[in-house]
């Protein structure tokens, strides 16, 4: 059976399992494809904020953020943020958190809204990704996010224009509302054709099957699309 199989995709630049998601998903993708040539994607990215509290002239690492905006011992938060590290770099992600900046991330689902308009949102994403959790890039600082932008393709001075416009706000703010309205408390989330659910960063093997499913689904065949077994893999800041 051929077709397009509808993806959105709720996530946040500041969560480290939507990094870790993403690239799965992408992975799950490809080898799906490998099989089922005949089927096509259309992926769509959504806005979610962890921390919509932080301020956005928030100064401070990760570590600072979690130990006293969080509550949590020091200790607990070095052990969790150096298994962050390690399962990253099994999917070929470089993770130093000693370099990360936290920040509220508005600004940056600003851009990613304006990156969708040109078909470079998936290109943004990992650019502001890979800034922020490999390199210490400010994702709240104006001209530090339209040179991330100008990276892949966009005007500069159009994501600067978009951090004051309105509409690029309305559009994010529309996004978490939806995921409200879906039950989703935690990122990322998957919705696949609109009915399907996927919580958590799932292998890329879950992600071909429930793909499988969902075409099942379509021709009658039934299954049950929707993995949760991981669905402790997400929901936090790290």
């Amino acid at each position: 059976m051929t077709g397009t199989i509808k993806v959105d995709i709720w996530s946040d630049i500041a969560c480290p399992w939507c990094y870790i998601g993403k690239r799965r998903f992408e992975a799950g993708v490809a080898a799906f494809r490998e099989q089922r040539p005949d089927v096509d994607f259309e992926v769509e990215s959504h806005s979610f904020e962890l921390a919509p509290d932080t301020p956005l002239d928030f100064s401070g690492s990760e570590v600072d953020f979690l130990v006293r905006h969080k509550g949590m011992p020091a200790a607990q938060v070095e052990q969790m943020l150096a298994q962050m590290t390690e399962l990253a770099a099994a999917d070929g992600i470089e993770f130093d958190f000693s370099r990360v900046k936290h920040a509220n991330t508005a600004r940056a689902h600003r851009i990613l809204h304006l990156a969708a308009e040109s078909g470079a949102q998936s290109a943004m994403q990992d650019r502001l990704f890979r800034a922020y959790f490999s390199e210490g890039e400010d994702m709240s600082d104006p001209h530090t996010l339209a040179r991330l932008g100008a990276e892949v393709g966009l005007d500069p001075d159009a994501v600067l224009a978009a951090l004051d416009d309105d509409g690029y706000g309305e559009a994010v703010q529309r996004d978490i509302t939806r995921a409200r309205m879906l039950g989703v408390n935690g990122v990322p989330f998957f919705l696949l054709d609109q009915k399907y659910g996927i919580s958590g960063a799932q292998s890329a093997e879950a992600f071909a099957g429930a793909f499988e499913q969902v075409l099942g689904f379509r021709a009658g065949d039934g299954g049950a699309a929707g993995a949760d077994e991981n669905d402790h893999e997400h929901g936090d800041r790290a």
